[in-house]
C-alpha cells in the first residue's frame, strides 16, 4: 500500500482514506475507480444496491494495482438477509467484483431476520471463504453492541455518516469498547463544508481546501472516510491530506460544530432509533 495513514484492527490494517462509489453509474466507477488507485488510494468502497460492483472490479484490474494491496468493501443488501439469501448475494458479489472482498458488511439493521441470525449468516460467508472481514452499517449503538455479542468473528467497521455536523460521540465510545472501527459515508456533508466560516479559516490558514481540512479531521480521530467524487481533479485534491495536521484548538472547533438536525441521510426503519449524540 502506498505510504499513507492506517488503522489496525483485529490485526488488519485498513487505509483510513478510501474512495466511496455510492450514486456512481458503471461507466463512472469503472473510470474513477482505476484514477483513485493511480493517484494512491488503496481502499474502494461498494456495494450490492449500487449495481457497480462489476465496474469497480473491472477498475482495478485497470489500475494495474495488485489486489493485495488493495483493501476492498461491499455490502449485501436489507433484502438479502436471510441466511440462503445473504450466501448466494456473498457469492454473486465476489464473483461480479472478480474478487473476494476484504471486508464484507450488513447495509442496515433489520428486526427479521434478527441481528443474531443474520450475523451468524455473515459469519457462515467468511467461513466459507467469501470475505476475509465483516461488520455492519448505519447500526446505533445498541445494534452495534448486539451484532457483535452474536458475532464469533470481530465486526470490523461501522460504516455510518458521520461529518462535521453530527457528533457521534456514543457511536465512536462504543466501536473503541467493541475493538471495532467507524467509517465515514458523506464525510463532506454532501458538499456542505464547502462553504461553512470556521472550516474556511482553518483550511486557509493551512492553505487547504474546506473538503481537506474535513478529510484530515476524521483521519486524525482514527475513523475511516470514504468520499466519492466523478471528477480526478477532486479525488487528487481529496487525497492531498498527509502533509499537515490539525491542532487539538482546531479539532474542537470542528467538532463544535455537530447540531441536533445534522443527518443527511436517515433512512433507518423506524424500529430503531439513532443515538441522541
Amino acid at each position: 500500500m502506498t505510504d499513507q495513514a492506517t488503522i489496525t484492527v483485529d490485526g488488519l490494517t485498513i487505509p483510513l482514506l478510501g474512495f466511496g462509489t455510492w450514486q456512481l453509474e458503471p461507466a463512472d466507477a469503472r473510470r474513477m475507480v482505476a484514477e483513485a488507485l493511480s493517484i494512491g488510494y488503496r481502499h474502494i468502497d461498494t456495494a450490492w444496491i449500487y449495481k457497480n460492483e462489476a465496474a469497480v472490479g473491472d477498475g482495478i484490474r485497470d489500475s494495474g494495482v495488485p489486489r493485495d494491496q488493495i483493501w476492498l468493501t461491499t455490502k449485501i443488501w436489507v433484502a438479502h438477509f436471510q441466511r440462503d439469501h445473504l450466501l448466494a448475494q456473498a457469492e454473486e458479489s465476489a464473483e461480479c467484483l472478480g474478487f473476494t472482498p476484504d471486508l464484507l458488511l450488513l447495509h442496515w439493521p433489520k428486526v427479521k431476520p434478527s441481528i443474531p441470525d443474520t450475523i451468524a449468516a455473515l459469519n457462515e460467508a467468511m467461513e466459507r471463504g467469501l470475505t476475509r472481514s465483516i461488520g455492519v452499517s448505519n447500526y446505533p449503538a445498541a445494534q452495534f453492541r448486539q451484532a457483535q455479542a452474536a458475532s464469533s468473528a470481530r465486526i470490523i467497521t461501522n460504516q455510518v455518516e458521520y461529518h462535521p455536523y453530527l457528533s457521534l460521540k456514543t457511536l465512536r465510545a462504543t466501536a473503541a469498547e467493541l475493538g471495532s472501527s467507524i467509517t465515514a459515508w458523506s464525510p463532506l456533508a454532501q458538499g456542505q463544508i464547502a462553504d461553512d466560516p470556521v472550516i474556511g479559516e482553518i483550511a486557509a490558514a493551512h492553505g487547504k481546501t474546506p473538503g481537506q481540512v474535513t478529510l484530515r479531521w476524521l483521519i486524525q480521530q482514527n475513523v475511516i472516510a470514504i468520499p466519492r467524487t466523478v471528477k480526478p481533479e477532486r479525488a487528487a485534491e481529496n487525497f492531498d491530506i498527509w502533509d499537515f495536521e490539525l491542532s487539538a484548538e482546531e479539532m474542537e472547533r470542528v467538532h463544535a460544530l455537530a447540531r441536533p438536525n445534522g443527518r443527511l441521510g436517515d433512512w433507518i426503519d423506524r424500529d430503531f432509533v439513532w443515538d441522541a449524540d
